[in-house]
């Protein structure tokens, strides 16, 4: 197998395949329900499903949708050992993409009080992520080869957004004088010069 033909994306659609198989329409919908964990386009959970079969790792096979035949997707042998060798390699920490960094970055470009407010709008957001792992456990009964990973999961989760709402109430409760404007000359050169 070529190390070049599978990515990070290619093993979660694997494992989201899993045993029982998927279409790509549930592959998506799984991955909007666990919006905290997608980070692809839309449309790859559409095209990754097809290319990972045209290499063999998947193999599909039709049933009848709602409204027309729907390919669903199942793991072949070539995709349940690439999964393995996967689990065997050393684990390192996934880069992080947060919006809520970015915007801790910028603070002091943009105002501290404009920062203040737009991290306010994350606990509104943060409430329908709680209610979607909600969801995900109330479901995690009807899977029960997945059960205890699921809840381990939910919960790791759950303290992910419980840390975003204690930098939110941090930021909040902070007082930072607003900067003055930047003198022009000071864009484009660093701190040290």
């Amino acid at each position: 197998m070529s190390s070049n033909e599978l990515s990070l994306f290619s093993y979660e659609i694997l494992g989201l395949v899993g045993r029982n198989g998927a279409g790509a329409h549930d592959l998506r919908r799984m991955a909007r329900e666990g919006r905290m964990l997608d980070w692809a386009g839309e449309s790859q959970y559409y095209v990754e499903p097809k290319r990972l079969a045209k290499l063999g790792y998947l193999e599909t096979r039709t049933e009848p949708g709602k409204t027309r035949e729907r390919t669903v997707y199942t793991l072949t042998e070539k995709g349940l050992e690439a999964l393995r060798e996967y689990a065997r390699t050393p684990l390192r920490f996934t880069p992080l993409k947060s919006e809520t960094l970015l915007r801790l970055l910028i603070a002091d470009l943009v105002g501290h009080e404009t920062t203040r407010e737009s991290l306010g709008t994350l606990r509104d957001d943060i409430a329908e992520l709680s209610a979607q792992l909600d969801a995900v456990e109330a479901r995690a009964d009807s899977l029960p080869h997945r059960h205890g990973n699921l809840l381990l999961v939910t919960e790791f989760l759950r303290r992910l957004l419980d840390l975003h709402l204690e930098l939110v109430e941090k930021v909040e409760r902070r007082v930072v004088p607003e900067p003055g404007p930047l003198p022009s000359s000071s864009f484009g050169r660093s701190q040290s010069d």
